[in-house]
């Protein structure tokens, strides 16, 4: 199974940081996965309390918990939450239907706010060279939706927060030691998957032998690297 956690290692500490975790804090992680970003909240705000929610079942379910930290299966644009010091979330809300009913829901449930987003796709060095090994056309820019500041700033302060501050942050992201191991972990996300699947069988063979050339060219001693770049989002 791909290790996301993995994946964003280099970005994990600067985000825990921005987060500003205090103990006593009662911290809603928003799109909160497998719950690392959320297992170290609870550790940050022992004797306070975290609860991790997102849509994804299985995700849910193989998060591990702690005494202080606790788990919810629920839609977090629409879910009547009480009252949380801060909400969190690494690159788990950009797949709003409404954002900005989302985020006014969030906002009447939490006093800060801090996420993590994609910049677009062209600032994205994995989004752009793995697609196009393989060949096929873009589908889905629903992981870069945050990525324009204006559009963001203007759904935060619509929605009800304030000026919302930005800082850019640029970290390889790390798909396994070796450019076999990256290829099956790569093989296994969503967009490489659908661009490999509207190809003819010839089409998407070829694509795969390019998909492993470009692996094999990010080769580093830290394994196959690929640069990318984020904004960390902070909003009372």
């Amino acid at each position: 199974m791909f290790d996301y956690d993995a994946e964003l290692r280099f970005y994990q500490p600067r985000f825990r940081a921005a987060c500003g975790v205090r103990a006593g804090d009662r911290v809603l992680d928003i799109g909160c996965g497998g719950g690392q970003t959320t297992r170290e909240a609870g550790q940050d705000a022992a004797p306070g309390t975290v609860l991790g929610v997102d849509v994804a079942e299985p995700r849910i379910a193989q998060a591990q918990r702690l005494e202080n930290v606790s788990y919810l299966l629920a839609d977090a644009s629409t879910y009547e939450f009480e009252s949380f010091d801060v909400g969190i979330s690494r690159f788990g809300v950009m797949f709003f239907a409404d954002p900005v009913a989302a985020f006014a829901n969030l906002r009447r449930a939490c006093g800060r706010i801090v996420l993590m987003v994609w910049q677009p796709r062209a600032e994205n060095e994995w989004a752009t060279v793995i697609p196009a090994a393989l060949g096929g056309t873009f589908r889905d820019d629903s992981p870069f939706s945050l990525g324009d500041r204006d559009r963001t700033r203007h759904i935060l302060t619509t929605a009800g927060f304030s000026e919302p501050a930005f800082t850019a942050l640029h970290e390889p992201l790390y798909y396994g030691p070796d450019a076999q191991t990256a290829y099956e972990n790569i093989l296994e996300l969503h967009e490489p998957r659908s661009l490999l699947a509207a190809l003819d069988p010839a089409a998407a063979e070829r694509g795969r032998d390019r998909l492993r050339q470009a692996l094999a060219a990010h080769a580093t001693p830290d394994g196959i690297l690929f640069d990318s770049a984020v904004w960390l989002v902070e909003a009372m």
